[in-house]
């Protein structure tokens, strides 16, 4: 006993040590040491049980309950019978004991080391395992440790770890199965007890069908025929005083036993068939807890609920409330279908209504404030979370009741929306409007009658949330709340140029003609308006013509006051200043500006309605539209507000700025009806006149503003509008215009190369497209193709000159000075050609000549320019890029004889120590060079005709012998995708260079020819390869191009794959599965290796499976008999690799066993 006590002390040093602050590493690293020799000492659970009864050290403890973990989960095999008794009745005693006084971390140590004997010897070696945690649960003074038993219990066996076999997975899972009801009914009297227990008990309330309907509105109600003995008689008829009645007062100790239950149910909801075993009355009794959240008096924080053993008086019933939410949401995620359905949608639906009626009530007449700015905001995340689930799951249920009132539900909604606190639970109600919007949405698909009628029951509840909405976006009504989002900081420091509206006007002719930003490039206001934009585009998609009368009288109203402006601007010496000095009149024309940005955003979202068969009757009101927006941007340009000193220059001028940019934006966004309009003035000969004054309005308010000297915002708005005009409208007689006249002789003196990049392509890609779109509603014969070509060519000409000359430029090749000098001019030119080449894919094929034979000089330049660069990834990433542009657009148009030339100067070029020096480069532009120009070779295998064939042999020895050794055991994701990618495509589109013969004459002669089989064989290696390296992603792209590959091809059937590969291939993906290195992929592995083995299923049972079994290690001869025993024989693809996944785990499960068991117990 001295020795034991010495040694107890000695630990109790060592752990204070260890965790002391002063402790150096390598003194820990000697303590864990020690430490761990001591754990695996035999016996060492004898000395555990000793330290932790005479022990009050907790790190002691602790380390005493990890020992015993450990032997439980790692050594309990080789443990004799007598002895894991007297492990088990330890626990459970000290448990017993000491339960209320050890730290909470202590005692959930304890229960979880007892849930681990009992998840490998219950029942048959601890048959009494859950009895005792039921009868835990019952007894007052020990229901809270039973019910941290019953939570354990459902972590550790409902999904448990791997170191089970399949079997005994099952054989649990069963077992807690059986125990469900008996659990559920437990918990559920648990729950309800401690209802009743509590002094003011509240009797079940049920809400009138809506907070502001007195009694005397449901008349209606009263001659249902489903009144008379229905489940819903008299739900909506309890007076408002009984909902609203005050909640239960808890003591602490029911509250924690409370949150314990909701715990155990959350996580039982998470694994057990809800639809068998969930009845209404528990759903009754969790939503009045779910009312606990309602209660602003009762705030907590949820991190207590981790501690209820210990009575600090933390956790308050507000939690209660986020808990009982959780258990909702988790019943309502799932597909829930119990037997008596009918009434469970019924109580759903009322008790859904009843927290809502809570959560919305006005305060009391006189009183002030937002009840739901005073609850806990993870209580209102999760019933906003509920609502969404509730909507999108059950309302197409109700909504075709005519019993329920739907529309009182929905009037509720629009109350919790717009009382959110915080804009992040804003942005959440809105999600499940948008999903309500949906559902409305595919009913009236295919002008479905019922769905049309439907909309139309909720046209006034729709009217009134966008009215709402529309009325929240505007500063006049809010400007405290929204003046508080931030309108510059953006996520990547990207200012997104286009409104919302703009995103979805990108021309079906024009794929590339704008490079749009995504919605993480957004500020925290462009991303509130943007929300509030989707919604109302929505309705407007079920609504159109109540959201134009929604959105066009204030913005009228803001246009009028931006038109008027010009009268307040005085002429000085220093300039020109708006008179407008007052705080007030400032405070206003801000808000104004700000509201008239958001209206022309909203405006533009409306553009989609006045098109397609809606284009004729909805005529007029675009076209006063369309010619106010063309008032106010030629407004702005010829007054560049921006440029006038006004009192606040740093709130005024962003505005000005802003509401420019918007009118142009707005305007890009009528483009496609513009273009309607165009076709129309054509076929009738009629409004001509009206049509050529839209357009030059345009191009005299959009030209002008493309020079240096305008906002950057403004710039770009109108390179976009421009750009639409010529490739979405295409007017023939745009090129006349003196505006777009004066803007080509600008450009064509380099006028442009000061804005920023974007702009330029911009303006670049518009100007050389007026010379090469077809016209519409045009013949080809007078299209004019002949002068537009000379036009393009000279204009092209102007834009390389500078590049051109440097092809004959002397000394270049050997003067790094007048390289370096040259490549701004270089780069900037190859910009441009590339934009232009990309920008004409898809085009018919006399835009693309045009385009090809404009370009050719530059091609040759660039050809001829690329040795000279070759050790300059940056230069060569930009020649490789153009090249790219030219072959996917103008490959046709560029001929056999030239693409033969480049491709042939690439090869001399990139030999295996250029393709290292470049792959190797520091910078990452290398690594780009040679994705491009696997990207260009890959688009040589896909081409059908034989003119690029003779390429094959050298694009596959390139790639083997030169690409592949080079990153085979280097990290270099992308180009080992763009690799792969281009040996898959070249499996794929050449197939016949591998198997020249059909699959009629292999079958008729009995043989198969394979030619290159050295290439392909290299090519599969690569693949096999792959699969070995723990890049997840191109081991997914790998996996999917070989099943491609079977699929199209019979990779699989192959008599080469199947004699040397196909044995290779099922181990390493079996290898994988075993190691679980690429887990994320486990279906995928495990449906390849069935195709694998459906070649031939006799040849995998008898002879894969057992080489397989033979080579695994750390596995005994009855080990390995049993998991081929085990594995079944069939040959259909559910239960195949069922199989597959249940070997995987008890091939997992026996080497863990073995490795755990004292030496010499097993003999390898």
């Amino acid at each position: 006993m001295a020795s034991d006590e010495a040694s107890l002390r000695a630990l109790e040093g060592l752990m204070n040590e260890f965790f002391n602050s002063c402790t150096t590493n390598e003194r820990k690293r000697e303590i864990e040491q020690q430490l761990g020799a001591f754990g695996q000492q035999s016996g060492a659970w004898r000395h555990c049980f000793y330290f932790m009864s005479q022990t009050q050290n907790e790190y002691v403890m602790m380390y005493c309950l990890t020992v015993l973990e450990n032997i439980v989960n790692k050594l309990w095999m080789g443990i004799l019978g007598h002895d894991k008794m007297e492990i088990r009745t330890s626990l459970i005693n000290f448990l017993m004991e000491r339960h209320k006084v050890v730290a909470p971390y202590i005692r959930n140590k304890i229960c979880k080391v007892i849930v681990d004997i009992g998840r490998i010897d219950w029942p048959h070696f601890y048959p009494d395992f859950f009895t005792n945690i039921l009868q835990l649960i019952q007894q007052p003074e020990t229901a809270s440790l039973g019910l941290m038993m019953l939570q354990t219990t459902s972590e550790e066996m409902a999904c448990p770890r791997e170191d089970l076999s399949v079997a005994r997975k099952q054989e649990l899972h069963r077992l807690l199965l059986e125990q469900v009801p008996t659990v559920l009914s437990l918990l559920s009297g648990l729950l309800e007890q401690v209802l009743e227990k509590s002094s003011h008990m509240v009797t079940t309330a049920t809400p009138p069908p809506s907070p502001n309907h007195d009694d005397s509105s449901n008349s209606s109600w009263n001659s249902s025929p489903m009144n008379s003995g229905s489940i819903i008689s008299g739900m909506f008829q309890v007076s408002d005083k009984e909902n609203i009645r005050p909640l239960p007062s808890l003591d602490l100790d029911s509250e924690h036993m409370s949150a314990q239950a909701l715990q155990c149910l959350n996580h039982l909801f998470s694994w057990i068939p809800l639809s068998s075993v969930i009845t209404p009355s528990l759903l009754i009794t969790i939503f009045k807890f779910a009312s606990f959240g309602c209660d602003p008096n009762s705030q907590g924080s949820p991190s207590s609920l981790s501690n209820f053993g210990s009575h600090n008086g933390s956790c308050k019933t507000t939690n209660l409330g986020i808990l009982a939410m959780c258990c909702i949401n988790e019943v309502m995620s799932k597909s829930c279908v119990p037997a008596d359905f009918e009434e469970y949608l019924y109580r759903m639906f009322q008790q859904t209504f009843q927290l809502l009626q809570r959560l919305t009530k006005e305060p009391p007449s006189g009183a002030y404030g937002n009840k739901l700015a005073e609850l806990d905001e993870m209580y209102i995340d999760k019933f906003t979370e509920f609502l969404r689930l509730f909507v999108s799951v059950h309302l197409r249920r109700f909504e075709s009741n005519s019993q329920f009132p739907v529309v009182d539900f929905l009037a509720l909604l629009f109350k919790y929306t717009f009382k959110q606190p915080q804009q992040e639970g804003y942005y959440a109600c809105l999600d499940v409007w948008m999903v309500f919007l949906d559902f409305l949405h595919n009913l009236t698909k295919g002008r479905n009658a019922d769905g049309n009628s439907t909309v139309a029951k909720y046209k006034d509840a729709l009217t009134t949330l966008m009215s709402e909405i529309v009325r929240k976006l505007q500063f006049r009504y809010n400007q405290a709340q929204l003046e508080e989002l931030d309108d510059e900081a953006l996520d990547d420091d990207v200012r997104s140029p286009l409104p919302a509206h703009a995103v979805r006007q990108k021309s079906p002719l024009t794929p590339h003609s704008i490079r749009l930003p995504d919605h993480s490039e957004e500020t925290e206001w462009q991303h509130f308006l943007r929300q509030c934009l989707e919604v109302v585009a929505k309705i407007a998609e079920l609504l159109p013509e109540e959201a134009f009368r929604t959105l066009y009288p204030p913005f009228q109203e803001y246009l009028d006051v931006y038109l008027g402006l010009d009268q307040y601007i005085v002429s000085e010496a220093n300039g020109r200043r708006l008179n407008i000095t007052a705080e007030n009149e400032c405070r206003r024309l801000h808000c104004t500006l700000r509201d008239l940005g958001s209206m022309l955003q909203a405006i533009g979202r409306l553009a989609e309605h006045f098109i397609g068969e809606m284009f004729p009757q909805r005529l007029q009101d675009a076209l006063s539209l369309v010619e106010r927006l063309c008032q106010a941007t030629m407004y702005g340009t010829k007054l560049k507000l921006y440029d006038v000193h006004t009192a606040i220059p740093t709130v005024l001028r962003p505005d000005f700025i802003e509401v420019h940019a918007q009118s142009l934006a707005a305007l890009h966004a009528y483009c496609h009806w513009l273009s309607q309009f165009y076709h129309l003035t054509k076929q009738t000969n009629q409004q001509q006149e009206k049509f050529a004054s839209i357009v030059s309005t345009i191009a005299d308010a959009s030209t002008p503003l493309l020079k240096t000297q305008c906002p950057d915002k403004v710039t770009l708005s109108a390179a976009h509008l421009f750009l639409s005009l010529v490739t979405t409208v295409r007017p023939s007689f745009l090129m006349a215009l003196p505006s777009v006249q004066t803007m080509f002789t600008s450009v064509s003196h380099g006028a442009v190369t000061t804005l920023p990049t974007e702009v330029q392509l911009l303006v670049y890609r518009a100007l050389s497209h007026i010379f090469i779109l077809p016209w519409p509603v045009v013949g080809d014969n007078e299209q004019e193709w002949e002068a537009r070509s000379s036009s393009h060519v000279n204009f092209l000409k102007e834009l390389t000159k500078e590049y051109r000359g440097m092809k004959d430029m002397p000394g270049l090749s050997q003067d790094k000075n007048m390289q370096e000098r040259a490549k701004p001019e270089i780069r900037r030119t190859l910009m441009v050609v590339c934009d232009l080449a990309e920008s004409v894919a898809g085009e018919v094929m006399k835009t693309r000549q045009i385009c090809y034979q404009s370009l050719q000089e530059s091609v040759h330049t660039t050809l001829a320019t690329l040795p000279v660069y070759i050790h300059q990834p940056d230069v060569v990433e930009d020649m490789m890029s153009f090249f790219l542009a030219l072959f996917q657009s103008l490959r046709v148009q560029m001929g056999v004889s030239l693409t033969e030339r480049i491709i042939q100067t690439f090869m001399n070029m990139f030999t295996r120590e250029q393709l290292a020096e470049t792959i190797l480069h520091e910078s990452s532009a290398g690594s780009r060079v040679i994705e491009k120009f696997l990207k260009i070779l890959q688009l040589l295998v896909e081409e059908p005709g034989s003119a690029f064939k003779t390429f094959i042999p050298s694009i596959v020895s390139l790639c083997m012998d030169q690409v592949y050794p080079i990153i085979a055991e280097r990290t270099i994701p992308d180009i080992k995708s763009v690799l792969f990618e281009l040996l898959h495509h070249l499996l794929a589109h050449n197939w016949r260079f591998f198997f020249r013969s059909s699959v009629l004459d292999s079958m008729q002669s009995g043989t198969e020819t394979v030619e290159n089989q050295q290439q392909f064989s290299a090519i599969m290696l690569a693949f096999g390869q792959s699969f070995m390296q723990p890049d997840i992603t191109i081991f997914k792209q790998n996996l999917e191009a070989l099943e491609s590959l079977n699929s199209k091809l019979k990779l699989y059937q192959k008599a080469i794959f199947k004699s040397s590969l196909l044995f290779q291939f099922l181990n390493v993906l079996l290898q994988v599965l075993v190691h679980r290195s690429h887990d994320l992929l486990r279906e995928e592995i495990a449906i390849a290796a069935y195709n694998m083995a459906s070649v031939d299923f006799d040849v995998f049972f008898t002879t894969f499976l057992p080489q397989f079994l033979a080579g695994c290690e750390g596995l005994d001869q009855t080990q390995k008999a049993i998991l081929a025993q085990n594995f079944k024989m069939d040959k259909d693809l559910p239960s195949f690799t069922q199989s597959i996944h249940r070997f995987v785990n008890d091939l997992r499960y026996y080497r863990l066993c073995n490795s755990s068991l004292p030496e010499g117990t097993i003999k390898f």
